[in-house]
Protein backbone atom coordinates (compact mmCIF):
# COMPACT_ATOMS: atom_id res chain seq x y z
CA UNK A 1 0.00 0.00 0.00
CA UNK A 2 1.43 3.23 -0.91
CA UNK A 3 2.27 5.70 1.74
CA UNK A 4 0.76 9.20 1.68
CA UNK A 5 2.34 12.59 0.66
CA UNK A 6 2.85 14.00 3.65
CA UNK A 7 3.35 17.70 5.58
CA UNK A 8 5.14 17.70 8.86
CA UNK A 9 4.88 14.27 9.31
CA UNK A 10 1.00 14.66 9.72
CA UNK A 11 -0.97 16.19 7.15
CA UNK A 12 -2.18 14.28 4.23
CA UNK A 13 -1.56 16.80 0.86
CA UNK A 14 -4.14 14.19 -1.26
CA UNK A 15 -6.06 11.31 -0.70
CA UNK A 16 -6.26 8.20 -3.10
CA UNK A 17 -10.65 7.39 -3.35
CA UNK A 18 -10.69 3.22 -4.14
CA UNK A 19 -14.49 3.98 -5.98
CA UNK A 20 -17.46 1.88 -5.85
CA UNK A 21 -15.60 -1.09 -6.90
CA UNK A 22 -12.28 -2.23 -7.88
CA UNK A 23 -13.40 -5.17 -10.66
CA UNK A 24 -11.59 -3.71 -13.79
CA UNK A 25 -14.41 -5.74 -16.12
CA UNK A 26 -17.11 -3.64 -13.82
CA UNK A 27 -15.46 -0.03 -14.43
CA UNK A 28 -17.10 0.75 -18.06
CA UNK A 29 -20.27 -0.56 -17.40
CA UNK A 30 -20.63 1.29 -14.23
CA UNK A 31 -19.22 4.85 -15.91
CA UNK A 32 -21.78 4.81 -18.48
CA UNK A 33 -24.91 3.65 -16.05
CA UNK A 34 -23.89 6.61 -13.53
CA UNK A 35 -23.15 9.07 -16.36
CA UNK A 36 -26.65 8.47 -17.47
CA UNK A 37 -28.20 8.68 -13.61
CA UNK A 38 -26.13 11.84 -13.68
CA UNK A 39 -27.96 13.18 -16.76
CA UNK A 40 -31.10 12.16 -15.75
CA UNK A 41 -30.46 13.89 -12.26
CA UNK A 42 -29.42 17.14 -13.87
CA UNK A 43 -32.25 16.89 -17.18
CA UNK A 44 -35.18 15.61 -14.07
CA UNK A 45 -34.71 18.80 -11.40
CA UNK A 46 -33.94 21.49 -13.82
CA UNK A 47 -37.12 20.68 -15.66
CA UNK A 48 -39.20 20.29 -12.67
CA UNK A 49 -37.89 23.37 -11.19
CA UNK A 50 -38.21 25.25 -14.79
CA UNK A 51 -41.93 24.07 -14.61
CA UNK A 52 -42.78 25.36 -11.26
CA UNK A 53 -40.89 28.99 -12.56
CA UNK A 54 -42.97 29.63 -15.61
CA UNK A 55 -46.24 28.16 -14.29
CA UNK A 56 -48.00 30.79 -12.24
CA UNK A 57 -50.26 27.64 -11.10
CA UNK A 58 -47.29 26.29 -9.34
CA UNK A 59 -46.46 29.53 -7.38
CA UNK A 60 -47.78 27.71 -3.76
CA UNK A 61 -46.36 26.85 -0.51
CA UNK A 62 -46.22 23.45 -1.98
CA UNK A 63 -44.18 23.75 -5.29
CA UNK A 64 -41.84 26.53 -3.62
CA UNK A 65 -40.29 23.73 -1.25
CA UNK A 66 -40.25 21.10 -4.32
CA UNK A 67 -38.72 23.33 -5.98
CA UNK A 68 -35.99 23.83 -3.15
CA UNK A 69 -35.68 19.96 -3.12
CA UNK A 70 -34.87 19.54 -7.03
CA UNK A 71 -32.55 22.48 -6.36
CA UNK A 72 -30.81 20.49 -3.92
CA UNK A 73 -30.75 17.17 -5.44
CA UNK A 74 -29.43 19.36 -8.50
CA UNK A 75 -26.61 20.57 -6.45
CA UNK A 76 -25.59 17.31 -4.41
CA UNK A 77 -25.27 15.74 -7.81
CA UNK A 78 -22.00 18.01 -8.45
CA UNK A 79 -20.65 17.40 -5.39
CA UNK A 80 -19.57 13.81 -6.00
CA UNK A 81 -20.51 12.37 -9.22
CA UNK A 82 -17.86 13.79 -11.60
CA UNK A 83 -15.55 12.57 -9.01
CA UNK A 84 -16.63 9.00 -8.95
CA UNK A 85 -17.30 9.20 -12.70
CA UNK A 86 -13.37 9.81 -12.84
CA UNK A 87 -12.72 6.92 -10.85
CA UNK A 88 -13.55 4.42 -13.37
CA UNK A 89 -11.50 5.78 -16.04
CA UNK A 90 -8.62 7.00 -14.36
CA UNK A 91 -5.88 4.33 -12.61
CA UNK A 92 -5.55 6.59 -9.51
CA UNK A 93 -8.23 8.59 -8.44
CA UNK A 94 -6.52 11.54 -6.59
CA UNK A 95 -8.48 14.28 -4.61
CA UNK A 96 -6.43 16.94 -2.42
CA UNK A 97 -6.89 17.31 1.13
CA UNK A 98 -8.61 21.05 0.99
CA UNK A 99 -11.23 18.70 -1.58
CA UNK A 100 -11.57 16.18 0.67
CA UNK A 101 -12.84 18.56 3.07
CA UNK A 102 -14.92 20.69 0.25
CA UNK A 103 -16.81 17.81 -0.89
CA UNK A 104 -17.45 16.53 2.62
CA UNK A 105 -18.67 19.88 3.48
CA UNK A 106 -21.07 20.28 0.62
CA UNK A 107 -22.16 16.70 1.09
CA UNK A 108 -23.08 17.46 5.09
CA UNK A 109 -24.26 20.55 3.51
CA UNK A 110 -27.05 19.57 1.20
CA UNK A 111 -27.70 16.04 2.77
CA UNK A 112 -28.86 17.87 6.00
CA UNK A 113 -30.54 21.07 4.58
CA UNK A 114 -32.56 17.64 2.36
CA UNK A 115 -33.35 15.94 5.61
CA UNK A 116 -35.40 19.32 7.00
CA UNK A 117 -37.07 20.59 3.80
CA UNK A 118 -38.47 16.84 3.57
CA UNK A 119 -39.66 17.83 7.30
CA UNK A 120 -41.17 20.84 6.34
CA UNK A 121 -42.74 19.56 3.33
CA UNK A 122 -44.53 17.06 5.97
CA UNK A 123 -45.86 19.64 7.94
CA UNK A 124 -46.74 21.59 5.14
CA UNK A 125 -49.33 18.26 4.15
CA UNK A 126 -50.35 18.72 7.44
CA UNK A 127 -51.29 22.26 7.14
CA UNK A 128 -53.39 21.35 3.72
CA UNK A 129 -55.27 18.64 5.01
CA UNK A 130 -55.82 18.85 8.86
CA UNK A 131 -56.12 22.88 8.38
CA UNK A 132 -57.26 23.60 4.84
CA UNK A 133 -58.86 27.10 6.11
CA UNK A 134 -56.22 28.23 7.53
CA UNK A 135 -53.77 27.04 5.00
CA UNK A 136 -53.08 30.37 3.31
CA UNK A 137 -53.04 32.38 6.67
CA UNK A 138 -49.88 29.85 8.27
CA UNK A 139 -48.38 29.17 4.85
CA UNK A 140 -47.82 32.96 4.52
CA UNK A 141 -44.22 33.67 1.85
CA UNK A 142 -42.81 35.04 4.69
CA UNK A 143 -43.01 32.01 6.77
CA UNK A 144 -42.11 29.53 3.99
CA UNK A 145 -39.05 31.56 3.02
CA UNK A 146 -38.39 31.30 7.20
CA UNK A 147 -38.78 27.78 7.04
CA UNK A 148 -36.48 27.17 3.95
CA UNK A 149 -33.67 29.92 5.24
CA UNK A 150 -34.39 27.82 9.09
CA UNK A 151 -33.66 24.43 6.35
CA UNK A 152 -30.43 25.66 4.99
CA UNK A 153 -28.55 27.45 8.09
CA UNK A 154 -28.98 23.78 10.24
CA UNK A 155 -27.74 22.33 7.14
CA UNK A 156 -24.73 25.20 6.88
CA UNK A 157 -24.30 24.54 10.74
CA UNK A 158 -24.33 21.04 10.58
CA UNK A 159 -21.62 20.78 7.84
CA UNK A 160 -18.99 23.51 9.71
CA UNK A 161 -19.08 20.93 12.53
CA UNK A 162 -18.67 18.35 10.93
CA UNK A 163 -16.01 19.83 8.91
CA UNK A 164 -14.62 21.79 11.09
CA UNK A 165 -13.96 18.35 13.48
CA UNK A 166 -12.32 16.73 10.47
CA UNK A 167 -9.52 19.33 9.69
CA UNK A 168 -8.24 19.18 12.86
CA UNK A 169 -7.06 15.48 12.61
CA UNK A 170 -3.79 14.10 11.79
CA UNK A 171 -3.28 11.24 8.74
CA UNK A 172 -0.20 9.31 9.27
CA UNK A 173 0.06 6.10 8.05
CA UNK A 174 -2.35 5.55 5.19
CA UNK A 175 -4.13 7.92 2.61
CA UNK A 176 -6.56 5.47 0.88
CA UNK A 177 -10.13 6.05 1.24
CA UNK A 178 -12.45 3.19 0.93
CA UNK A 179 -15.34 4.98 -0.89
CA UNK A 180 -16.39 7.09 -3.94
CA UNK A 181 -15.89 10.48 -1.94
CA UNK A 182 -14.95 12.07 1.15
CA UNK A 183 -17.60 10.69 3.50
CA UNK A 184 -17.04 11.21 7.27
CA UNK A 185 -16.47 7.87 8.40
CA UNK A 186 -14.67 6.62 5.71
CA UNK A 187 -12.34 9.15 6.19
CA UNK A 188 -12.30 9.03 10.00
CA UNK A 189 -10.68 5.71 9.38
CA UNK A 190 -7.69 6.29 8.25
CA UNK A 191 -7.10 8.70 10.83
CA UNK A 192 -3.74 8.37 13.18
CA UNK A 193 -5.69 10.70 16.01
CA UNK A 194 -7.92 9.59 18.64
CA UNK A 195 -11.85 9.98 16.53
CA UNK A 196 -13.62 9.42 19.50
CA UNK A 197 -14.81 12.91 19.64
CA UNK A 198 -15.68 13.14 16.06
CA UNK A 199 -17.42 10.21 16.09
CA UNK A 200 -19.42 11.44 19.04
CA UNK A 201 -20.46 14.71 17.56
CA UNK A 202 -21.01 12.79 14.35
CA UNK A 203 -23.36 10.86 15.98
CA UNK A 204 -25.05 13.01 17.72
CA UNK A 205 -25.59 15.52 14.69
CA UNK A 206 -26.69 13.09 12.71
CA UNK A 207 -28.82 11.12 15.03
CA UNK A 208 -30.46 14.37 16.40
CA UNK A 209 -31.45 15.14 12.41
CA UNK A 210 -32.90 11.76 11.72
CA UNK A 211 -34.57 11.69 15.10
CA UNK A 212 -35.85 15.23 15.52
CA UNK A 213 -37.00 14.87 11.54
CA UNK A 214 -38.49 11.32 11.99
CA UNK A 215 -40.70 12.85 14.92
CA UNK A 216 -42.19 15.21 12.92
CA UNK A 217 -42.39 13.66 10.23
CA UNK A 218 -44.27 10.52 11.34
CA UNK A 219 -46.11 13.27 14.15
CA UNK A 220 -47.37 14.89 10.51
CA UNK A 221 -48.81 11.76 8.88
CA UNK A 222 -50.55 10.48 12.18
CA UNK A 223 -52.26 13.23 11.88
CA UNK A 224 -53.13 13.27 8.45
CA UNK A 225 -54.07 9.38 8.69
CA UNK A 226 -56.27 10.55 12.05
CA UNK A 227 -58.01 13.31 9.61
CA UNK A 228 -58.79 10.71 6.45
CA UNK A 229 -59.96 8.19 9.01
CA UNK A 230 -62.65 10.58 9.82
CA UNK A 231 -63.36 11.79 6.33
CA UNK A 232 -66.80 11.00 4.95
CA UNK A 233 -66.31 11.48 0.94
CA UNK A 234 -64.15 8.94 -0.42
CA UNK A 235 -62.81 11.81 -2.73
CA UNK A 236 -61.37 13.47 -0.26
CA UNK A 237 -60.06 10.24 0.68
CA UNK A 238 -58.01 10.12 -3.07
CA UNK A 239 -56.97 13.55 -3.07
CA UNK A 240 -55.62 13.41 0.65
CA UNK A 241 -53.71 10.19 -0.14
CA UNK A 242 -52.63 11.16 -3.95
CA UNK A 243 -51.20 14.71 -2.05
CA UNK A 244 -48.96 12.67 0.56
CA UNK A 245 -48.36 9.68 -1.37
CA UNK A 246 -45.28 11.02 -3.25
CA UNK A 247 -43.96 12.75 -0.28
CA UNK A 248 -44.40 9.24 1.49
CA UNK A 249 -42.05 7.49 -1.00
CA UNK A 250 -39.08 10.06 -1.50
CA UNK A 251 -38.98 10.26 2.68
CA UNK A 252 -38.77 6.21 2.99
CA UNK A 253 -36.04 6.25 0.05
CA UNK A 254 -34.47 9.13 1.66
CA UNK A 255 -34.26 7.76 5.34
CA UNK A 256 -34.29 4.38 4.86
CA UNK A 257 -31.30 4.10 2.37
CA UNK A 258 -29.28 6.60 4.52
CA UNK A 259 -30.12 4.53 7.86
CA UNK A 260 -28.84 1.60 6.01
CA UNK A 261 -25.78 3.26 4.83
CA UNK A 262 -25.11 4.96 8.20
CA UNK A 263 -25.25 1.99 10.67
CA UNK A 264 -21.32 1.99 11.84
CA UNK A 265 -19.16 -0.70 9.98
CA UNK A 266 -17.70 -3.84 11.75
CA UNK A 267 -16.10 -5.76 9.13
CA UNK A 268 -14.80 -4.82 5.73
CA UNK A 269 -18.22 -6.66 4.53
CA UNK A 270 -20.47 -4.35 6.00
CA UNK A 271 -18.22 -1.38 4.58
CA UNK A 272 -19.06 -2.76 1.16
CA UNK A 273 -22.85 -2.69 2.21
CA UNK A 274 -22.31 1.18 3.62
CA UNK A 275 -21.06 1.97 0.14
CA UNK A 276 -23.93 0.10 -2.08
CA UNK A 277 -26.76 1.68 -0.11
CA UNK A 278 -25.11 4.96 0.17
CA UNK A 279 -25.75 4.66 -3.63
CA UNK A 280 -29.49 4.66 -3.02
CA UNK A 281 -29.68 7.80 -1.26
CA UNK A 282 -26.69 9.87 -3.41
CA UNK A 283 -27.99 8.50 -6.84
CA UNK A 284 -31.32 6.88 -6.77
CA UNK A 285 -33.04 9.27 -4.63
CA UNK A 286 -32.46 12.36 -6.90
CA UNK A 287 -32.55 10.81 -9.83
CA UNK A 288 -36.04 9.37 -8.61
CA UNK A 289 -38.06 12.86 -7.39
CA UNK A 290 -38.36 14.38 -10.23
CA UNK A 291 -40.04 10.81 -11.53
CA UNK A 292 -42.21 10.70 -8.16
CA UNK A 293 -43.51 14.27 -8.35
CA UNK A 294 -44.48 14.16 -11.60
CA UNK A 295 -46.05 10.81 -12.45
CA UNK A 296 -47.99 11.29 -9.48
CA UNK A 297 -48.71 14.90 -9.80
CA UNK A 298 -51.76 16.39 -12.30
CA UNK A 299 -50.55 20.20 -11.18
CA UNK A 300 -47.04 19.33 -13.01
CA UNK A 301 -48.56 17.04 -15.91
CA UNK A 302 -50.82 20.12 -16.89
CA UNK A 303 -48.07 22.59 -16.44
CA UNK A 304 -45.70 20.11 -18.65
CA UNK A 305 -48.65 20.14 -21.22
CA UNK A 306 -49.00 23.88 -21.25
CA UNK A 307 -45.09 24.70 -21.48
CA UNK A 308 -45.16 21.98 -24.22
CA UNK A 309 -48.16 23.91 -25.93
CA UNK A 310 -46.32 27.38 -25.47
CA UNK A 311 -42.91 26.02 -26.58
CA UNK A 312 -44.57 24.20 -29.81
CA UNK A 313 -47.01 27.07 -30.80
Amino acid sequence: MKQMTTENDSSVSEFILMGLTDQPELQLPLFSLFFVNFTAIVVGNLSLMSLIILNSHLHTPMYFFLFNLSFIDFCYSFVFTPKMLMSFVSEKNMIPFIGCMTQMFFFCFFAHSESYVLTVMAYDRYVAICKPLLYKVIMLPRICCLLMFGSYLIGFSSAMVLTGLMIRLNFCNNNIIDHYMCDIFPVLRISCSNTYVNELVSTAVVGTAIILCSLIILVSYAMILFNIIHMSSGKGWSKALGTCGSHIITVSFFYGSGLLAYVKPSSVETVGQGKFFSVFYTFLVPMLNPLIYSLRNKDVKLAVKKTWKQLTS
